[in-house]
């Protein structure tokens, strides 16, 4: 069938982009942090039965101690302290601005090999890691529109707390894709991405239960656990950005390079634009959108 790859890039990122609608909504109802551990049980159990299914053993025992090392740290920086920020952003400013400053992960990562790693990058990355930080300080900066916005649509205050959280969750994803790089490397290649992925999640399960039985905040997962809706949007949610968009954009590499994989998945800042128009009635001006395209032009650049 022509076009394979392109149209399951593409379902990627819708998965991706619908996960994130659901996610933002259950957090409005029950708040960012019990929203987080629900995902992460919920991965945890879908992961397990995965690899029960197709490996015969519930997690990557066969791993060597130096993968868990570095994955372990990866899902700490990444899946919990980054996600505790790209939760908290999602409520702030909303699921399109708050994933447009989650793509400068990738700019991210590439400075972060290029210098603890010796990766080396040409011209023309360089000005895509350049092109994309213009396209999301397009967006940033915007100031309230001076025309008069129709009553059926609302405007975004981007709150300088809300851009914070944005940045802190586009810096625990960067560092934590270069960690998962490190510890994925083997002898013979790279190790499972399923079972790096469940590795991840495992150590942030951990280090949200550690915080939680500390603080006493169970009594807030447990509160939100008899809101239905929300737990049914974050099982969701669970489903198909963490589960089947992993397992969707891991198919996608038997059909495309990892360079055009990686630009297509990269568009989700430009897929959400309409569900922030029709959905959440916002109020999008064509420099925001401009802006998007801009940005998503420079991770193309970048991944050439």
């Amino acid at each position: 069938m022509p076009f394979t790859g392109e149209l399951i890039a593409l379902a990627t990122v819708l998965c991706w982009t619908v996960s994130v609608q659901f996610f933002e909504a259950a957090s409005r109802q029950v708040g960012a942090t019990p929203v987080n551990i629900i995902r992460l049980m919920t991965a945890l159990v879908l992961f397990s039965l995965f690899m029960a299914i197709r490996h015969g053993t519930l997690m990557p025992l066969d791993f060597p101690a130096r993968a868990w090392l570095y994955l372990g740290l990866s899902g700490v920086v990444g899946f919990f302290l980054g996600d505790i920020f790209l939760f908290k952003a999602l409520v702030a400013i909303g699921p399109r601005v708050a994933m447009l400053i989650f793509s400068l992960s990738a700019p991210m990562a590439a400075l972060i090999e290029w210098m603890f790693l010796d990766q080396s990058y040409d011209i023309l990355q360089w000005t895509g890691i350049a092109v994309t930080l213009f396209g999301v300080c397009i967006v940033i900066i915007e100031r309230q529109p001076k025309m008069t916005v129709p009553s059926s649509r609302q405007t975004r205050t981007l709150s300088l707390a809300g851009i914070l959280f944005g940045f802190g969750a586009m810096t625990g994803q960067a560092v934590g894709y270069v960690l998962s790089k490190v510890g994925m490397q083997s002898a013979d290649g790279y190790l499972d991405a399923f079972g790096a992925t469940q590795i991840r999640a495992l150590s942030a399960f951990f280090c949200f239960f550690v915080l939680f039985t500390f603080t006493g905040k169970w009594v807030s997962v447990h509160t939100a656990l008899k809101h239905t809706r929300a737990v049914a949007y974050t099982v969701a949610g669970s489903i198909i950005g963490p589960f089947l968009g992993v397992s969707l954009s891991l198919w996608v590499l038997h059909f495309l390079s990892a360079g055009v994989a990686s630009t297509f998945l990269s568009l989700v800042p430009v897929f959400i634009i309409p569900f922030s128009i029709f959905i959440h009635k916002e109020y999008v001006s064509l420099r925001g959108m401009a802006g998007a395209i801009i940005a998503v032009f420079g991770i193309y650049l970048l991944m050439n």
